[in-house]
């Protein structure tokens, strides 16, 4: 590494610590020549091939950029967006490739934005994936109010067990408080 005062080809690590929530090493170093000390952050790569074919790293704030526009005018704040881009982040490193293509971060993007908002989620899958008709665009809808039911239905179920479980454990507590009164004696 060089250092960026005397252009010294060599330079030594004092500490070093990692930043990011560990997707990134925070080194201090010093400069055997001038003695002064710099910090330098070393980071993995991640490239986004193009369709074009052209490599370029990955960036939050072009995810951000993008889901913005589709955003425009919901309810959604900067902070979603921030959140919304560093899961897309999360999850395509987690695939490990070191480049991957276009179409698999706007894949990324389709799951987070479809559970921030439903409206959003429709701007974007509607250029992403090419929407040529109010045909595509009523199957999808139909997709989310199929994948909205089956929700329900779960919450549903379990809003019912949870009833059944409590139901069950006030008739005990019932059943034991009478047992205890008809055991006391009478005053």
């Amino acid at each position: 590494m060089h250092c960026p005062y005397c252009h010294n080809d060599d330079s030594r690590v004092v500490d070093s610590r990692t930043a990011e929530d560990g997707a990134a090493i925070r080194r201090r170093r010093q400069c055997p020549e001038c003695s002064r000390r710099f910090t330098t952050t070393e980071t993995a790569t991640l490239q986004v091939q193009k369709r074009s074919g052209v490599l370029e790293p990955f960036s939050r704030a072009k995810v951000a950029a993008g889901v913005r526009k589709a955003c425009q005018g919901r309810p959604v704040s900067e902070d979603d967006l921030a959140l919304l881009a560093q899961t897309v982040e999360d999850a395509v490193r987690a695939v490990g490739n070191p480049e991957l293509p276009a179409h698999e971060v706007g894949m990324a993007i389709l799951g987070p934005l479809r559970k921030l908002d439903e409206v959003a989620y429709l701007r974007f899958a509607s250029v992403y994936r090419g929407f040529e008709s109010l045909e595509d665009f009523e199957a999808e809808v139909a997709l989310l109010r199929i994948e909205r039911e089956s929700n329900a239905d779960l919450i549903s179920s379990a809003e019912v067990e949870i009833s059944i479980t409590s139901t069950a454990h006030d008739s005990s507590d019932h059943a034991s408080q009478a047992r205890s009164a008809s055991r006391q004696p009478n005053n």
